[in-house]
């Protein structure tokens, strides 16, 4: 299992990456740096908890910390990638900005819960209350990208299904983030997430070509 895993990852990373990279490249224009940028963010922030992991499967050693380190890295990152969400929502669909308050809000309250000690990052022993209390922030955030483009959803062929994309990933984090510490095999729902990440990162390539 360590192969298949290590292999997907490995995969999700550089795809991830590089067609950051290419968007950016491809299109060069402000959408095409936002949608560039945010998989690059996705992208480069989960190699931080995803090389560890990768690390740990074939190495001897304590990778406690570091798997900590990068799984707080990571929910950062993410937080951001849906801030770019939202500001590429603005760009694509409409000049009403009157949102952007609650969603960075929304972001600065999220990130700020994940670099309170209690956390217990770097221990091994996550605490259930407070991976509660910094995931309803960024449900939050995720649930109003969720609506902002499913209003939008038949305004850009491409992008109809990015709603879609979203509340799939969302519904896979979540029993992860709460519950993989008491179920360990709750882990393996973050398979079909990071699908539902590189299916949304080719939605925005194909929109960038």
């Amino acid at each position: 299992m360590k192969y298949g895993e290590s292999l997907f990852c490995v995969v999700y990373l550089a795809f991830a990456i590089i067609m950051g990279l290419k968007i950016r490249n491809k299109r060069k224009d402000r959408i095409g740096d936002l949608m560039g940028t945010a998989v690059l963010i996705l992208g480069c922030g989960d190699a931080f908890h995803l090389v560890p992991r990768i690390m740990n499967h074939f190495m001897t050693g304590d990778f406690t910390a570091l798997l900590g380190f990068g799984k707080l890295v990571t929910s950062v990152t993410m937080t951001i990638f849906y801030v770019y969400m939202y500001e590429l929502w603005l760009k694509l669909y409409s000049y009403d900005k009157k949102l952007r308050p609650v969603v960075y809000i929304l972001a600065v309250v999220r990130i700020v819960l994940c670099f309170f000690p209690q956390n217990n990052w770097f221990t091994g022993e996550p605490s259930l209350l407070w991976a509660v209390l910094r995931n309803v922030p960024f449900v939050i955030l995720g649930a109003l990208i969720v609506v902002l483009f499913y209003r939008k959803k038949d305004a850009i062929y491409n992008l109809r299904l990015v709603w879609l994309w979203v509340t799939l990933s969302f519904l896979f984090y979540i029993p992860v983030a709460v519950g993989a510490s008491a179920v360990p095999m709750l882990g393996m729902l973050m398979i079909p997430k990071t699908v539902c990440y590189m299916i949304l990162i080719w939605t925005f390539w194909k929109q960038s070509v």
